[in-house]
C-alpha cells in the first residue's frame, strides 16, 4: 500500500504543477499570456503570485520526492535505483528555485546576477532530469523506451528554442517562449505520470498474483 501511495504522488505532482501554472497565470494581472511569458516569472522575486506559487511548487517537490522513493522501492534493478536517485537529485535541486534562486520580475531592473543564477540552476535541473529519463528508458519495454526518447527529444528541441527566443529578446517581448517552455516541461510531467501509471499497474498485478490461490 505504501508503494502505491508513493507512486501515486507522481501523478498528483504532475497535475499540481499544471494547475499551479494555470491558476497563477490567471491570477497575475500583468502576466498577459501563456504564449509569451515563462513559468519562472510566476515565482519571480516580487511577483504578485510569488506567495501563491512558491508553496505550491515546494509541495510539488515533496510529492516528487515521494515518487522517487516509490520508484526506488518498486524495483530491485540497479537501473531503476539510479533513475530514482537522479529524480531525487533533480527534486532536491528544484527546491532552490522558489527559494534562493528566484529570477527578477521582467523589466524591474533587478540585479542581472539573480537571473543568471536562475538560468544556471534551470540548466542543471534539465540535465539531471534528462539523465533520469534516459537511464529509465529501457525499464518498461520497447514502447516505453521509444516514448522516453521522444520525450527527451521534445524537451531538448522545445527547451532550446525557448532559450533562443529569450536570448534574442533580452528584456523585451518573448513571443511563443511560454508555449515552447510549457511544451518542454509538459513532456517531462507527462512522462512522470505515464511511468507512475505503469509502475502502479505492475504493483496491482503483483498483488493480485500473490493473492490468487495456487
Amino acid at each position: 500500500m505504501l508503494r502505491r501511495i508513493l507512486l501515486g504522488c507522481g501523478i498528483v505532482a504532475s497535475v499540481l504543477y499544471v494547475a499551479t501554472d494555470v491558476a497563477a497565470a490567471i491570477w497575475y494581472p500583468d502576466y498577459h499570456s501563456f504564449t509569451s511569458r515563462v513559468i519562472s516569472e510566476l515565482m519571480a522575486s516580487g511577483a504578485p503570485t510569488e506567495r501563491l506559487v512558491d508553496p505550491l511548487f515546494l509541495m510539488y517537490g515533496v510529492l516528487m520526492l515521494g515518487f522517487g522513493v516509490g520508484m526506488w522501492m518498486s524495483d530491485d534493478r540497479k537501473r531503476m535505483h539510479v533513475a530514482a536517485a537522479l529524480l531525487l537529485v533533480y527534486t532536491a535541486i528544484g527546491f532552490l528555485g522558489p527559494t534562493l534562486f528566484e529570477m527578477n520580475v521582467r523589466g524591474s531592473g533587478g540585479p542581472a546576477a539573480a537571473d543568471q543564477r536562475h538560468i544556471a540552476l534551470t540548466a542543471l535541473l534539465v540535465l539531471v532530469m534528462m539523465a533520469g529519463l534516459l537511464v529509465a528508458a529501457p525499464l518498461r519495454g520497447r514502447g516505453f523506451r521509444i516514448y522516453t526518447y521522444a520525450s527527451v527529444a521534445a524537451m531538448i528541441v522545445l527547451g532550446g528554442l525557448t532559450g533562443v527566443v529569450a536570448a534574442r529578446a533580452g528584456d523585451g517581448p518573448t513571443p511563443w517562449a511560454g508555449v515552447l517552455e510549457r511544451g518542454s516541461i509538459g513532456a517531462f510531467l507527462l512522462w512522470i505520470a505515464v511511468l507512475a501509471v505503469l509502475l502502479l499497474r505492475r504493483e496491482v498485478r503483483v498483488t493480485d498474483r500473490l493473492a490468487s490461490p495456487h
